[in-house]
């Protein structure tokens, strides 16, 4: 993400620790915002050695976790359980805009640092509190992480290889989107209503609720016919041979995201099946029914013919929606992400296109 100013001036205190509401924060850093990350004494943030590397466990510094997510912010280290540091804690709350907190439902409340005693000496601020299951209600006080949370949410069950086995993610759905994405747009919708003249407000996420109300597919489905879709069954999850995972040759993933006709038409051509251009959802094909099974088939028969590099040498700028599926390590210097990539990427196309004006396109 670029970093802008458009939230410079703004203050905001963090005591939240480990993922969703450190994420959270570090958007709204990126965006301008003065961020205080308040830990408490001691060990502080659990996340300062979690997955840390022997490296720096050795050198004594918080590892990678902990520097990526809180990068940016200032930080400081106050007891919440002293009079000292409720009283330290207060008069930052008086002059800041935003304070965000992660505890369990009714921790602040019992330290004396609630919204309610909040809001009587800045009645301006925002308060976030981001928990599992929302600060009422009857799994208010139940621990989780995002594992339970996209259970709950009907999410995991979606996240299925088609035996119906659910697929353990590590990519922590209910962490980012139900929580710290959804923190940051209510954040930012409660200050637009400061700015306009209103007072702060109380911002309760709940990352259960925020994720299943993001379980768009799942839920129209269900209006649909009253049934979730299952693994390969849909549209969007393996039921057409438009929208699909390939094994390459090299024993690579290839995906093809053709969902539209144009570009499963200009697929087909450049795999030399213009027979194939007629056979897509749009134009009548069922979904999940014999055909796409038997195209989908036919496909995979095509796709393991080649490596995964040629596949996206062929592919790629034909602009299809096709594109390979990238290891972490890949993804980290590829052009999209790694700026020293792209401007050699760049360099390269210059060089091209110069190269093409000499030779007249020849």
């Amino acid at each position: 993400m670029s970093s802008t100013a458009a939230l410079k001036g703004l203050r905001v205190l963090d005591l939240t620790r480990l993922l969703p509401g450190p994420a959270a924060t570090l958007r709204l850093a990126e965006m301008g915002a003065d961020v205080l990350k308040i830990e408490a004494p001691g060990a502080g943030d659990a996340s300062r050695v979690m997955m840390q590397s022997s490296a720096d466990r050795v050198a004594g510094r918080p590892g990678a976790f902990y520097r990526q997510l809180n990068r940016g912010k200032r930080e400081t280290r106050l007891d919440l359980k002293s009079e000292g540091g409720r009283t330290v804690l207060m008069a930052l709350a008086r002059e800041a805009d935003v304070l965000i907190e992660s505890f369990r439902p009714g921790v602040m409340d019992r330290l004396g640092l609630g919204y309610d005693v909040l809001r009587v000496i800045n009645p301006k601020l925002v308060y976030c509190a981001i928990s599992g299951y929302g600060a009422q209600g009857p799994y208010s006080q139940l621990a989780g992480h995002d594992l339970n949370y996209i259970g709950y949410a009907g999410v995991l069950d979606q996240l299925a290889a088609r035996d119906d086995t659910p697929i353990l993610p590590n990519f922590q759905i209910a962490d980012l989107l139900g929580g710290a994405l959804s923190a940051v747009n209510q954040i930012l919708a409660a200050l637009w209503a400061v700015a306009r003249g209103g007072d702060g407000q109380f911002v309760d996420v709940s990352m259960a609720h925020c994720t299943y109300a993001h379980n768009v597919v799942a839920q129209v489905a269900l209006a649909n016919d009253g049934t979730a879709p299952i693994a390969g069954g849909s549209l969007l999850n393996g039921g057409v041979p438009c929208y699909n995972l390939y094994r390459t040759l090299d024993e690579r993933w290839l995906a093809v995201g053709a969902l539209e006709l144009k570009f499963w038409e200009t697929l087909c051509m450049a795999l030399d099946r213009p027979d194939w251009a007629t056979r897509h959802w749009s134009l009548g094909q069922a979904i999940a029914g014999p055909d796409a099974a038997q195209l989908i088939k036919d496909m995979a028969e095509l796709i393991a013919t080649r490596p995964l590099a040629e596949w996206v040498e062929l592919l790629v700028p034909l602009d299809c929606c096709v594109s390979p599926v990238l290891t972490a390590a890949e993804a980290a210097g590829h052009p999209l992400f790694n700026a020293a990539a792209r401007e050699a990427l760049i360099a390269q196309q210059t060089s091209d296109e110069d190269a093409n004006r000499l030779t007249g396109g020849e």
